[in-house]
Parts: structure tokens; C-alpha cells; sequence
């Protein structure tokens, strides 16, 4: 299934064991399981329940989703029908709505007059009822919720009419005796007018913000309210909307759940929702009418990128009926617009530029994924199921998403998208990362719009810093593509650009601040700005080539950059608890560490290749022929080596020398050489060491070491001749050690001839020549300390020049 519902709260689980506790009478039991159901969901996550007791009275409990206990509330002694019911922070206040009725459909006593009654109550303890309003038009309560608990001294209640007003009272209370909480001149409870005339509103406990939609000359207008901490509220924006509100019945969103609503009817209605994130987006999810079942349209405007987007999506094979209305899920960075049996549509409301990053599932592919009855979309990714009273937390299914990729995705566009909702859920805990890459080390060829690895290396950086970033993850890179023009099967969209949202305040804060940053950004940024790595390359080569000639412009700078290379490769070094079989991070790369980064992906990708085919550790043996297991290894480490380069990304210090080792394994003389001229192995000097050492000088591999070392620069040429026992190695030696003797050698007189030879050859030239370096070794020895470095000195030349005169004369 694309999306996991996991059980936040169950009504009947979580409550009947509670009430079976308190009253050990089965027929409470019996009639309670009948009526329970939930009210209503406070800023805190406390869940207020209602249900009929033995006698029929109406009971009102809360559960606390923090220490999982319950509390009863409030009993009313009346056979009503609960609409809606609010608790204040402290508990002390209770607002409840009913619809009055009996048995025999004849209003209740208590106030035969109207249809709907709405009281206050004090509960700390229970004390006296007040009626708010008794009319018949149906009321909802909420209570607003101060940002940090404290014992108030008063309280601020919301009511919400079906005619089309909202009002917030103002409760003032004295405490008495004690504890006990006393309502302050009940009789005039102060009010003021919040909106009114409006045909939709949408209530955000956790924010406590107000969406409501006026109708003004016949234009749809979205308006907020944001009630403070201090008691105060504000609009915040009006934003006109393209959309058709006719045949909207009067609807509240997350006020409480109307059980007296046909949801048939419901479904052939327009729906409309607003969803936030904490990043600073702000969306508004719109479906008209269904005019036909053919087809379903909806709408996602991006307030917070100017633009709005509309799909049009076949709902299944022809004829099929949609029994259930289109769903619209708050997922975090994601919205799921969804109809039961039908499809599924992830939006990526982060970057929702590209339809590629969006997931849209149909028939077999979707699965049944959700429950078909009503739900209601919650705060914090979670979901209320209306009819049987379950509040999951919806996630998206990891599981189904590597199952899909392996299984199911056949397009780029479905690769592309499910490895995306795949990286951005990979906050959550138990997010594998392995599964990706193996999916991806054994499909990195499989796609022809994108590179797969290049994907992988910008997507997983950017979402796995993108929690901790606050305006710069505009000018990061999210995805290797920057366009997209392929269609998606199975919806058809149209992008059209809106007005930008004009804040009223200034000076903002919080979620505020950033929707206005976001605003900002897509204001003034045209084009809007992408990423590109021309400056870090630039800044990189500049740092490399000031490696190798020896200037730098400040000692302090690149040991920083040195100091968070340590830092990061020790973090990889402590992130996992298996053994690694892949030897990297065993050598010092100056340059990779001047550009550290995703080096632990990498790291990754050739350890899941490894071990498809050895639990073993990978120990070079240069005198052995590639396995099958190496061959792979050298083909994925050149497929990431091209993905690194265009990108300008680090590699992980030992990746050119592994590289370079397995190309010798795996690559014919010729092609190795080509890889080399072309810059794909790179000679570093732990490999070409390690070449000299291992191979022996079978003709074979005299000429690859003759090769090797006539691509080495100077100075790795002479360090690595030392460790290949060759009269080639000991001439390239020899020639290195007079030349840096004769540097500054100056010709003086000799004050006598050599006598009888001490030298073992009689070849006057040589030995004179000898004589001169011996003396050259003791004066460098004298002023300057010299000694010869493994056992270099005028006898080895000497042996070296009569070695290489032996094999030129082919004697």
C-alpha cells in the first residue's frame, strides 16, 4: 500500500476498557459501544468523545494522548443529540452544542423553542449551565488555545453558525474556595464579531488559524485569521479564488464532524481544503462538482510559489462508478488527493514544479491504500476516520515504494517520482537508505531521461539537510532536472500563474515570516534562480591548483575546509555498525577533502555491490584476474565517477586508487591505458605503489609498469621507482640523484690525479665521474645533513651506469 495508516487512536479501544472499568455493567457497556464517537480534536492532540449511558444521557469524556488516561467530563441528563463540544485548556470549562429531539422526533424540554442548543458549562468542578444560544440554526464551539499552558483567568470560545457568522466570546472566571472555577458575570459574557456571511470555513487547531471563504461579487475570496497568543487576532491575507462554489451545502472543515450529513450527497459537492507546512507553503486543494464519473478534475493552487495546478485524472475503466468523494490528505511535504479503488496522486508541494516528482498510482498499481469511509485531515499528518472514530498518522509506505520501483515502475517519470517521496520520507525513523541504493546500484543504467546516481547524489543531500535549513534551501539543488516535458499516463494537468498573495502585516514570525520569505523569493527572482556548481568548481580547481604549486591565500581558510573533511569522514566512519569490505578512507586525498560532501553514498552503493556477491572483505591482489564481483564494482565506480564530475561532488579519499586498482584487474593493456589518457583512472600514488610492488617482471607486466610510469608526473615517477627492483627503475634513480647533486655544482681544479684506481671497474671516464659525486655526497652531508634516500649514493649510480652500458652494447 503507497500510504501506511498507523493507529494514533482507536475510540472503542482506547475507551471501552476505560468506561468497562468504571461502571462493571455490560448494558453500559452495550449501549455506549452503539453511540460512542469522536466530537472533536484540541491543539494539545486531546481527543474529546461523546456517548449514550444505560439511561440515554448524553456523556462527554476526554482522552489525553499523552498519558493515554482517560477522563469523564461532563453528564447531561437529557436525551440530546451532541453536534459539537470544546474544553478549554485548563479543563475548567466545557461548551457543548446539541440538536434537541426525543424519541418521538418532539423538541426537548429544556428549551422548546429552538433546534439547537448551546451551553457552557463549568466542570472544576461541575457546577451551573449556561445557555450561549438556542436557535435553529446548527452552532459549533472551540475554545482557542493560548501557545504555552498556564492558568488563565479567562477563556475565549469560538461559535461557529450555520448562518453564516462567528463569534468569540470572552469568559471571564474567578477561582473560589479554593479550586473551584466560577464563571464571572455569566449573565453578560462579552462577544465580538469574527466573519460573517461566508459559505466555507476551515479551523487549524494546531495553529489556531481560521480559513474562511466570503462570496464578493460573485468572486470566491479565501480570508485568514490568526488568533495570537496574547488574545489578539489579525487577518492575515485575502486571496481571491477561480474556483465555483454553487451547490456548496453550508460546510465547516474540522470543526467537529456532522454524523447527520448524507455523505452521498456529500460526495457530489465541491470540496475545498487548506493545508500548511511548517517550511512556509501554503496550499489550497479544490474539486468542483462531479459532473461526470468519466473524468475528475481538481485543483492544487501553490499560494506560496504563485501558481495554481489542475489535473485532470480518469478515475478507473469506463463505466466504473466513484461511490466515495475525492479525499485530500495533508502529509507534511506532501499532499495525497485520493478516491478509494480509483487512484492516488502524491503532490510534491515542496518543489511541485515538475510533474516528475509527483507520484500518480492507478488501478493495481495504487492498491487499496485508505478506508472508503469519510475522512478528515488532521494536523501532523494525521487522519480522522469519521465513521468508525480511528485517528491514524499517515505515512508514506516505504516498503510499497521500493516494491514499486522494483516491481512496478516502468517510466522514468514513476523511477523518478517514488525515488523522490522514497528520499523526502527518509526523515523517518527507520528509513532504509540501502534499499534505494541497492535498487539504484542495480538499475543505474535503466533510465534515459535522467542519471539515476546523479539523482540520487542531489535529492539525497538535499532532503537530508533540508529539515535544518531555513531560506537556503531556495538556492539548493533538489533534483538533477531542471525540466521536464514528458506526460504523465493517466492525468492531464494545466499550469496557469496567479496573483501573488499580498500579506497584511509586517513585521511577521514564525510560519508567517517564512510563507513571506517564500513570496519574496518568487517576487523578485524571475527567473528564478537554480543552482550551479560553476562556483564551487571554480573555487575547488583554484584550491587544487594552489595544492600543487604550494601558494595558498590563507593557511586558517583551508585548514577549515580540511577540519570539516575530518569531521564528516568521521561521521561516516561512526554511522554504521557493520564491518565495511569496501577499503576507502585509508589514504589521505587532499584534494577530495577540499570538496567533502555525500561521500558516505558512495561508500554505500560499492559496499551494497560487494556484498551481492562476498561477505568478505575486499582485500586488492593486483597478480590475479578480476572476479565477477570486481568487474561489477568497476563498472558502477566509473558510472559514479562520470555522475560526480558534471556534478562537481566529492569522492570519498581511496576512491581513485580502488578505481584505478580494478581497472588494472579488469581492463585489457589498451583499454586500461585509454582510461588513463582520457582521465577516467587517475594514477595516484597509493596505486601505482601498490603496481610496483605486486606484479612481478614478467614481460607482461614490464610493459604495463613501462606504460604506468612514462604517464607519471616527475616527482611520483622518481617516489614509486623506488619500489620496483628494474634496471629501468634504478636508471630513472640514478639520473634523479646526480641531477640533484650537479644542481649547483661548480667546476674547480683539481689539485691531483687520481692515483691507483680504488674503483672495482677500470673505466677512467666512469670513475672520475664517480670520484666527483663521492665528493659532492660529503660536502652536502657536511653543510646540509644529506644522506641518501634508500640507499641512493655514488655507488649505486655507479652500478646502475654500468648495468644500463652492459644492456645498450647488448653484452
Amino acid at each position: 500500500m503507497a500510504l501506511r495508516l498507523l493507529t494514533h487512536f482507536d475510540v472503542r479501544a482506547d475507551v471501552l476498557p476505560s468506561l468497562a472499568a468504571e461502571a462493571g455493567d455490560t448494558g453500559v457497556l452495550e449501549t455506549a459501544y452503539e453511540s460512542l464517537r469522536v466530537l472533536n480534536i484540541e491543539r494539545n492532540g486531546n481527543i474529546i468523545y461523546t456517548y449514550k449511558d444505560n439511561k440515554g444521557n448524553a456523556v462527554f469524556g476526554i482522552y489525553d494522548c499523552q498519558t493515554r488516561q482517560n477522563e469523564h467530563l461532563y453528564t447531561f441528563e437529557k436525551d440530546m443529540q451532541a453536534v459539537s463540544c470544546s474544553v478549554n485548556s485548563e479543563r475548567t470549562l466545557l461548551a457543548a452544542s446539541f440538536v434537541q429531539y426525543t424519541k418521538e422526533g418532539v423538541r426537548s424540554e429544556l428549551h422548546p423553542g429552538s433546534k439547537c442548543l448551546t451551553l457552557l458549562v463549568e466542570i472544576h468542578p461541575v457546577d451551573s449551565v449556561k445557555v450561549l444560544k438556542a436557535v435553529d440554526s446548527c452552532i459549533w464551539v472551540q475554545f482557542l488555545y493560548p501557545h504555552a499552558e498556564s492558568h488563565r483567568l479567562q477563556s475565549h470560545l469560538l461559535l461557529i453558525s450555520e448562518e453564516k457568522y462567528i463569534e468569540r466570546f470572552h469568559i471571564q472566571i474567578t477561582r473560589e474556595d479554593g479550586n473551584r472555577v466560577v464563571i464571572r458575570n455569566s449573565s453578560h459574557l462579552p462577544r465580538d464579531r469574527i466573519a460573517e456571511d461566508f459559505v466555507w470555513a476551515q479551523w487549524d487547531m494546531s495553529e489556531q488559524r481560521l480559513y474562511y471563504v466570503e462570496l464578493e461579487q460573485s468572486k470566491s475570496v479565501l480570508k485568514c485569521i490568526q488568533f495570537w497568543a496574547d488574545e489578539s487576532f489579525t487577518l492575515m491575507f485575502e486571496m481571491p479564488l477561480d474556483i465555483s462554489l454553487s451547490g456548496l451545502r453550508f460546510k465547516f472543515v474540522n470543526f467537529g464532524y456532522d454524523y447527520r450529513q448524507d455523505q452521498e450527497k456529500l460526495c457530489n459537492q465541491p470540496s475545498l481544503c487548506v493545508f500548511t507546512n511548517h517550511t512556509g507553503s501554503l496550499c489550497v486543494c479544490y474539486s468542483p462538482k462531479f459532473d461526470s464519473w468519466e473524468e475528475v478534475t481538481y485543483s492544487v493552487f501553490y499560494l506560496h510559489k504563485g501558481y495554481r495546478k489542475t489535473f485532470t485524472a480518469a478515475p478507473g475503466s469506463a463505466g466504473s462508478h466513484v461511490a466515495k468523494g475525492i479525499t485530500f490528505l495533508n502529509l507534511g511535504c506532501l499532499v495525497a488527493v485520493y478516491i478509494p479503488g480509483h487512484f492516488l496522486h502524491l503532490l510534491n508541494i515542496q518543489h511541485p514544479d515538475l510533474t516528475c516528482h509527483s507520484l500518480f498510482l492507478t488501478g493495481s498499481k495504487m492498491a487499496a491504500v485508505l478506508p472508503p469511509s469519510p475522512l478528515q485531515s488532521l494536523p501532523g499528518s494525521l487522519v480522522l476516520d469519521c465513521s468508525s472514530g480511528k485517528v491514524y498518522r499517515a505515512t508514506v509506505d516505504q516498503s510499497y515504494l521500493m516494491w514499486f520501483l522494483w516491481n512496478a515502475a516502468r517510466l522514468d517519470c514513476d523511477k523518478m517520482a517514488a525515488l523522490h517521496c522514497a528520499l523526502l520520507c527518509g526523515q523517518d525513523p527507520g528509513f532504509q537508505e540501502d534499499q534505494v541504493i541497492q535498487w539504484i546500484c542495480e538499475h543505474a543504467s535503466a533510465c534515459h531521461s535522467f542519471d539515476l546516481i546523479q539523482e540520487l547524489l542531489i535529492a539525497s543531500s538535499y532532503w537530508s539537510v533540508y529539515p535544518e535549513l531555513a531560506d537556503v534551501d531556495k538556492l539548493l539543488a533538489h533534483s538533477s532536472v531542471l525540466a521536464w516535458n514528458e506526460e504523465i499516463p493517466g492525468v492531464m494537468l494545466v499550469t496557469e500563474e496567479l496573483p501573488l498573495l499580498l500579506m497584511k502585516v509586517y513585521n511577521l514570525t514564525g510560519y508567517w515570516a517564512k510563507l513571506n520569505s517564500n513570496l519574496e523569493y518568487v517576487k523578485y527572482t524571475k527567473p528564478h534562480l537554480h543552482y550551479h556548481n560553476s562556483v564551487v568548481r571554480r573555487e575547488w580547481h583554484s584550491l587544487v591548483s594552489e595544492e600543487k604549486t604550494g601558494k595558498r591565500r590563507s593557511t586558517m581558510y583551508v585548514r577549515n575546509i580540511l577540519d570539516n573533511a575530518v569531521k564528516v569522514i568521521l561521521n561516516m566512519e561512526t554511522r554504521t555498525l557493520e564491518p565495511r569490505l569496501i577499503p576507502l578512507l585509508q589514504e589521505e586525498d587532499r584534494h577530495q577533502r577540499l570538496l567533502v560532501g555525500l561521500l558516505n553514498l558512495t561508500w554505500c552503493m560499492l559496499e551494497t555491490i560487494w556484498r551481492k556477491h562476498s561477505a568478505h572483505p575486499w582485500v586488492p591482489r593486483l597478480n590475479k584476474h578480476g572476479s565477477a564481483a570486481e568487474f561489477e564494482v568497476f563498472h558502477l565506480m566509473t558510472r559514479i565517477l562520470d555522475a560526480t564530475n558534471s556534478l562537481c561532488f566529492p569522492l570519498p579519499p581511496g576512491f581513485h586508487s580502488l578505481h584505478t586498482t580494478l581497472g588494472v584487474h579488469c581492463l585489457p593493456l589498451y583499454n586500461l591505458l585509454h582510461y588513463i589518457d582520457n582521465g577516467v583512472l587517475l594514477l595516484t600514488e597509493t596505486a601505482v605503489t601498490r603496481l610496483m610492488k605486486d606484479l612481478d617482471n614478467s614481460e607482461k607486466n614490464e610493459k604495463l609498469k613501462f606504460s604506468i610510469v612514462a604517464r607519471l608526473p616527475p616527482l611520483l615517477g622518481q617516489k614509486v621507482c623506488r619500489f620496483w627492483d628494474h634496471p629501468m627503475s634504478s636508471n630513472i634513480i640514478s639520473r634523479n640523484h646526480v641531477a640533484q647533486l650537479l644542481k649547483d655544482y661548480k667546476k674547480e681544479p683539481r689539485n691531483s690525479m687520481i692515483g691507483k684506481s680504488s674503483f672495482p671497474t677500470e673505466f677512467l671516464p666512469l670513475n672520475c665521474f664517480i670520484e666527483i659525486l663521492t665528493g659532492l655526497e660529503s660536502s652536502h652531508q657536511a653543510l646540509c645533513g644529506f644522506e641518501g634516500q634508500d640507499n641512493v649514493d655514488s655507488e649505486f649510480v655507479e652500478e646502475a651506469a654500468l648495468k644500463h652500458t652492459t644492456v645498450l652494447l647488448g653484452l
